[in-house]
């Protein structure tokens, strides 16, 4: 098993790009992907919070019908936004914050979002990992998205101890090759559902296993 100051980060990045492209995309990722609209990203992440994939895709796309920039958004009411996005979690203050975000962009942005973190994260509804999603998908620019996937499996991994995503983010930027902080979540996020699972991950058919040293597995298959 790998010494912590050992671990062999190429490689196992190596391995999970590998793996990702046998793995189903996780439906948001390739959302955001295709469109590349970094308000649409944004709004996108917002709602996304603690909802499921599939039905924060549903409800994006609902919403986009209705108003696809910060000025047409702004014609809804939060009612409508919000039978639009349901039953995405918090759905109701989730369309109070997104109107919310849309004024402040046409009134201090003129209705561009903002690529600087220390900007997005000041919106409301808006966090470290809604921001570097808007950084990295939204503009291709550096940036880290660490969800609970990332700060799962690299604490699991024994390649940083932290103990919440946004220390797992500041100590990646520290350590991880810049070449691999977008891709890391894109890949994590796969790997996080549907081989390393939170509870019982799928350790035996695992192709970094080697590489990990299983902190906080009590059970695996």
């Amino acid at each position: 098993m790998a010494k912590k100051q050992e671990f062999p980060i190429d490689k196992v990045m190596g391995l999970l790009k590998k793996a990702y492209k046998t793995l189903p995309e996780p439906i948001v990722t390739a959302q955001t992907r295709i469109i590349r609209n970094p308000f649409k990203v944004l709004v996108s992440t917002m709602i996304s919070l603690r909802t499921k994939d599939e039905v924060t895709a549903h409800a994006s796309e609902r919403l986009y019908k209705l108003g696809d920039t910060p000025k047409k958004m702004l014609k809804l009411s939060e009612e409508q936004i919000a039978e639009a996005i349901y039953p995405a979690g918090f759905y109701k203050t989730k369309a109070k914050n997104i109107l919310k975000v849309c004024q402040i962009l046409l009134d201090d942005y003129q209705g561009r979002v903002p690529e600087e973190i220390d900007l997005l994260v000041s919106f409301p509804g808006v966090g470290r990992k809604t921001a570097n999603l808007v950084r990295t998908l939204g503009y291709e620019l550096p940036g880290i998205c660490v969800d609970t996937h990332v700060h799962r499996i690299t604490n699991r991994w024994g390649y940083i101890e932290t103990k919440n995503p946004d220390k797992t983010e500041m100590r990646l930027r520290e350590i991880l090759p810049q070449k691999y902080w977008i891709p890391i979540n894109d890949y994590l996020v796969a790997y996080g559902q549907n081989i390393c699972a939170p509870v019982s991950p799928h350790c035996s058919k695992c192709t970094l296993s080697d590489y990990c040293q299983k902190t906080g597995v009590k059970k695996s298959r």
